[in-house]
């Protein structure tokens, strides 16, 4: 047993689809402290199943994070209307371009989270430098 599933079973007992809690209140939930990364990283707070073993628990709740507040030490969980178990490789939700799909607040995080590691920049190249254009000075 994970010692975050008293997070999900919590999740789950809940009839709201939006639930503010502290990061003190999740300590108090799973009984135990967050790890550091929990309040210097706002990407463990990502709804990316492979990130952590966390995410996984209010993901299986049918949960996702939403305007979390480093500062504050403070979140809400959304009701996803997904719970259950997640898909073998991760569960990434799929990312739709098309115009009849409703935009949210999570879209960039899932785009960017569809992305990752899809890109590799080699080690010593500039992302800052130019890339070949000529720029011809008029005068």
């Amino acid at each position: 047993m994970s010692k975050y599933e008293p997070l999900t079973a919590y999740l789950r007992g809940q009839r709201r689809t939006s639930i503010p809690m502290t990061f003190q209140e999740i300590e108090r939930v799973i009984g135990a402290r967050l790890p550091p990364s929990a309040s210097d990283h706002r990407a463990w707070w990502s709804n990316n199943p492979a990130n952590n073993v966390m995410t996984r628990a209010w993901l299986k709740a049918g949960y996702r994070t939403a305007s979390v507040d480093m500062d504050g030490r403070r979140l809400v969980f959304r009701k996803s209307g997904q719970a259950g178990p997640l898909p073998e490789g991760g569960g990434k939700e799929p990312v739709h371009g098309r115009s009849s799909d409703k935009a949210d607040p999570d879209s960039f995080l899932r785009i960017s989270d569809t992305l990752k590691g899809t890109v590799t920049v080699s080690p010593g190249v500039d992302l800052t430098l130019p890339v070949g254009e000529r720029w011809e000075v008029e005068g």
